[in-house]
C-alpha cells in the first residue's frame, strides 16, 4: 500500500508541475479567442521562466486582437512587463483612445506609462476634459490701475495632450500661468468698475496669451468664477508715503532747530569772550592814570573832573532806568 500511496503523490505532484509549466488552458483559450498561431505553447513555457503571468499576457493580447489592434505582439507586453510598467492600463488605453478615435502608438503608451503618468486616465481626459481650479485654494489677488484691490478665482478647462504628455509641464505650470495672466490683466484695466462689468475680457486676454505651450494639456477655456473688491491699496500707499515724508520733514526741521541752537550758544559764547576782553581793557585803565599821574601828564584837576563826569553818567543811567520801570 506504501509503494502505491507514493506513486499516487508523485504523479498527482507530476500533473501539477506539468500544469504549472505547461499552461493548456491559456494556450487553448489564446487559440479559440485569436488563434492558435498567435501565443504559442513555448511562449507560455518561457514567460514561465522569465517570471512574467501568462495569464496576463494572453488576456491583454486577446483583448488588444478582439478591438482591432492585432499590431500589438505578446513579446511588446512582455518587454513593457519586465521594464516596470502596467500592462492592464496600457492596454486599456489603447482600446480607449481607438474607439474614441484618438492617435495613440503603442511606443507612446509604453512611454507614457514608464514615465509615471497615468496613460489610461490621459486618454479619459482627451475625451472628457477636466476643470482646474485657478489656484487650487483662495483666489488670485491683484490691483487695478486705480489702487483696488480685486480677488479673483478661475476655472481652466482643459484637455491632455497626448503628444506632448511626456516632458510635458503638469496642472501645477498651468495654475501658475493662469494666475500670472490673471494679475496681469486686471493690472492693465484703468479701473475695477471695468472689470466687475466685463470678466469675460479677462479670459480673453489671458486665452490669448497661449498658455499651453510646453504643456501636457491643450487649454479650451478659462472663466473667471468668481471676483470680490478687496482693500484701496493706493490710499494705503499714499497715507503711507505721506506718514513717510511727514517724518523726513520733521527730521530736517529738527536738523535745523539744532543747528540753530548751536548758532546761538556759539553767538553767546562769543559775547562772552568780547565783555571778557572789555572787563581785561577796563582794568588797565587805573594803571593808565597811575602811569599819567606819576609822568605828570594828568593833573589832580583833571582826575577830578573826570570822577564827575562818571558820576553824572551813571547818575542819568540811574534815572533813566528808573523811567523806564514806570512805564512798563
Amino acid at each position: 500500500m506504501a509503494p502505491s500511496i507514493l506513486l499516487l503523490v508523485f504523479i498527482v505532484f507530476s500533473i501539477f508541475l506539468f500544469l504549472y509549466f505547461i499552461p493548456l488552458g491559456l494556450w487553448f483559450q489564446s487559440g479559440v479567442s485569436i488563434g492558435f498561431g498567435k501565443v504559442g505553447m513555448l511562449k507560455l513555457i518561457v514567460m514561465r521562466f522569465r517570471k512574467i503571468s501568462p495569464r496576463l499576457i494572453v488576456d491583454g493580447i486577446i483583448n488588444l486582437h478582439r478591438a482591432g489592434l492585432d499590431f500589438v505582439l505578446s513579446e511588446d507586453l512582455e518587454s513593457h512587463f519586465l521594464a516596470g510598467g502596467d500592462v492592464i492600463r496600457v492596454v486599456d488605453a489603447l482600446i480607449a483612445a481607438d474607439k474614441a478615435n484618438i492617435e495613440l502608438s503603442f511606443q507612446t503608451a509604453t512611454a507614457i506609462d514608464l514615465a509615471g503618468r497615468d496613460v489610461k486616465e490621459a486618454v479619459q481626459t482627451s475625451v472628457y476634459p477636466k476643470v482646474i481650479d485657478c489656484p487650487k485654494d483662495g483666489k488670485v489677488s491683484a490691483v487695478a490701475q486705480d489702487g483696488i484691490q480685486l480677488l479673483a478665482k478661475g476655472r481652466v478647462t482643459v484637455r491632455t495632450n497626448i503628444e506632448q504628455l511626456v516632458g510635458g509641464a503638469t496642472d501645477d505650470t498651468v495654475i501658475a500661468r493662469v494666475g500670472e495672466g490673471i494679475v496681469s490683466a486686471i493690472g492693465s484695466a484703468k479701473s475695477y468698475k471695468a472689470v466687475l462689468e466685463n470678466p469675460d475680457e479677462i479670459s480673453k486676454s489671458v486665452l490669448a496669451k497661449g498658455l499651453d505651450a510646453g504643456t501636457a494639456y491643450s487649454i479650451l477655456s478659462i472663466d473667471i468664477a468668481d471676483i470680490d473688491v478687496g482693500q484701496n491699496i493706493g490710499a494705503q500707499l499714499e497715507t503711507d508715503q505721506a506718514e513717510a515724508d511727514k517724518k523726513v520733514a520733521q527730521a530736517k526741521a529738527e536738523s535745523r532747530r539744532a543747528m540753530a541752537v548751536a548758532s546761538e550758544q556759539e553767538n553767546k559764547a562769543k559775547v562772552e569772550e568780547m565783555r571778557a576782553k572789555v572787563v581785561e581793557a577796563e582794568a588797565e585803565i587805573p594803571l593808565a592814570m597811575a602811569e599819567a599821574f606819576k609822568s605828570g601828564k594828568l593833573g589832580v584837576m583833571d582826575y577830578y573832573n573826570m570822577k564827575n563826569i562818571m558820576a553824572d553818567t551813571s547818575m542819568r543811567e540811574s534815572i533813566a532806568k528808573d523811567t523806564d520801570n514806570d512805564d512798563k
